[in-house]
């Protein structure tokens, strides 16, 4: 009869002591899994980013913004050539001194012409290099690979970022996003070896970034976020003086968009109590379109009836997590460098200087909604160090929630296909848009045929917004072309009583003038009134030059006339100018 062995005791391991790691079954395997994790995750951003937005390819321009940047500006669709570069080193765009993105845009124009679709593709490339470059930031500053990807999908594809990515206009959300990541991960590696080359590294790709759009001017206050967490590089002050020089670039910036939208006529005249209440509910209200991005609009009217307990109701809220996220800056400083990353790029255009007409817009949520999902993703990683178990729910939930982020955001990325689409979902899911009837009444007014539908929606936007220059200016378009010359007079006159310096409706209402011979020098005091808020404004010179030999003052249309070669050359403006330069002196 054999005696079984007796059984060897297993005694668990001490806490207190150290066990050693067990050894990789080879030292190259490690270094290829890595490799191999940081080369594909990068490719899915790419892939799921193509997902997306392949079909923006084949969408059209749209007619906010688009004829302004681009194909109606003479200066970026005829290309990279010298006068246009130095236009656009001085020139202000839509209120916005972007020079770098002035450039991008000649640039596509210079090699694909006025061809839409390349014009998306440009914009879905930047997307997607901010992506990885958001990715490669993170997992190098943090060396954790995983929420670091999560937030780089998150970015990539929520359909809160659609706007700046399917908006050929928006191109200076994409590129500035792309300086302004790939700025980050410069200063990682100056953080990691300090030295003068790398610093001026960092400044010369933030100063890109303001010129691409100068949103960017918090850039100084989220690299004294990141010395904190995760680089734990603050030693005050040395590291506060080490970021002068960027807080001085963003000062001189910011005094550059602000007088550049004042002097456009963009920054409204808004009480303080009222833009602050606001201010207070956009930053509870992008949060709530970051978890459930519906009723998605290109434009939001503002909102003038937020009562006192509403906005007393979201700073209790902001001030509230502001507390815990100091308080628990220790054990979770994520949580405090997510929060004040995303309370402080939303800055500047959270609307305590109100600059446009809308309440909030989808694109401003472009960078700072990184810093939600930080919190988010090290907030899940915390949990799993936690609980363990919960290591496959919390996984699942975040695949999950990128696949339901990539399909709403191909369903919201069609509704960019062409004005059409855009105008009839922002009336569709917001009420009393009147800016979306205005554009739509404007974008039907060309389109053959379709005038009495145009005229349906310029009369609303004119019952939703009375007292809105745009909307009357709109349907006194209309009614011009379709010969109610002086009804269109009447909303000429009252659009210009409600905005006054605005060179355009002193131009609209010239040209409702002139087509009266009785009325030609009070078209000339509008078309001169126009060259006084703008003197670049090449069509007031030219008709000027048509009005002014029907006074006799030919010498004064000749003027005019080369004024307007100047700045817009047109051959048929060249033959009138050519005639009378050769007419009897």
């Amino acid at each position: 009869m054999s005696r079984s062995k007796p059984r060897r005791k297993i005694i668990p391991p001490d806490p207190a002591v150290r066990q050693p790691k067990p050894r990789a079954s080879h030292p190259a395997a490690a270094v290829l899994t890595a490799l191999h994790l940081d080369l594909t995750i990068p490719l899915g951003l790419i892939l799921s980013v193509l997902a997306v937005y392949s079909q923006v390819a084949h969408f059209d321009f749209v007619s906010v913004d688009d004829p302004v940047y681009i194909t109606r500006n003479v200066h970026v669709s005829t290309g990279l050539t010298p006068d246009n570069m130095q236009w656009a080193l001085t020139a202000v765009v839509d209120a916005n001194w972007v020079p770098v993105t002035m450039f991008s845009h000649m640039a596509v124009c210079e090699f694909f012409g006025i061809r839409s679709g390349m014009h998306h593709a440009v914009n879905v490339v930047f997307h997607a290099l901010a992506a990885v470059l958001l990715f490669a930031w993170l997992s190098r500053a943090t060396r954790a690979l995983w929420p670091s990807a999560f937030v780089a999908f998150v970015f990539a594809l929520h359909p809160l970022h659609v706007e700046s990515v399917a908006w050929v206009s928006e191109r200076k959300d994409v590129l500035s996003a792309f300086f302004f990541f790939l700025a980050l991960y410069a200063y990682v590696r100056y953080a990691e070896r300090p030295s003068p080359g790398r610093y001026s590294q960092v400044m010369a790709l933030y100063c890109l970034g303001l010129m691409a759009k100068p949103m960017l001017v918090t850039f100084p206050f989220i690299l004294l976020l990141l010395d904190g967490w995760p680089l734990r590089r603050a030693q005050f002050p040395r590291t506060l003086w080490e970021k002068i020089p960027f807080f001085a670039f963003s000062l001189v910036s910011s005094v550059v968009a602000y007088f550049a939208q004042q002097s456009s006529g963009m920054v409204q005249a808004i009480p303080v109590g009222e833009s602050f209440r606001n201010a207070l509910m956009s930053y509870i209200g992008y949060i709530g379109q970051m978890f459930w991005p519906a009723g998605l609009a290109i434009f939001y009217p503002y909102r003038t009836s937020i009562m006192v307990w509403q906005a007393a109701c979201a700073f209790a809220i902001i001030a509230g997590i502001s507390l815990f996220a100091v308080f628990a800056w220790r054990a979770r400083p994520y949580f405090a460098a997510g929060w004040f990353w995303y309370l402080g790029t939303l800055v500047p255009v959270i609307g305590l200087v109100q600059v446009g007409v809308q309440s909030h817009a989808d694109r401003y949520m472009y960078i700072p909604m990184v810093g939600l999902t930080v919190m988010l993703a090290w907030g899940a990683a915390d949990v799993v160090r936690k609980w363990p178990q919960a290591e496959t729910a919390v996984a699942s939930a975040a695949v999950i929630s990128c696949v339901a982020c990539l399909g709403v955001a191909s369903a919201q990325a069609e509704y960019w296909r062409n004005s059409e689409t855009l105008y009839r979902r922002a009336i569709h899911v917001t009420k009393n848009n009147y800016k979306a009837e205005y554009n739509l009444g404007g974008y039907l007014m060309d389109i053959p045929g379709r005038g009495p539908e145009a005229a349906s929606h310029l009369e609303a936007a004119v019952r939703m917004k009375p007292d809105s220059a745009d909307a009357h200016d709109g349907l006194a378009g209309y009614l011009l072309n379709t010969g109610h010359d002086s009804e269109a007079i009447a909303h000429f006159e009252t659009a210009l009583r409600l905005r006054p310096n605005d060179a355009l409706i002193h131009f609209n209402l010239g040209v409702a003038f002139s087509k009266n011979p009785a009325r030609i020098l009070d078209a000339v005091a509008q078309f001169e009134a126009a060259l006084r808020e703008n003197p670049q404004f090449a069509r007031a010179h030219r008709n000027l030059g048509i009005l002014f030999p029907r006074l006799g003052r030919r010498a004064e249309a000749i003027s005019h006339f080369e004024a307007a070669q100047r700045l817009q050359y047109d051959p048929e403006t060249a033959e009138i100018l050519d005639a009378l330069r050769a007419g009897p002196r």
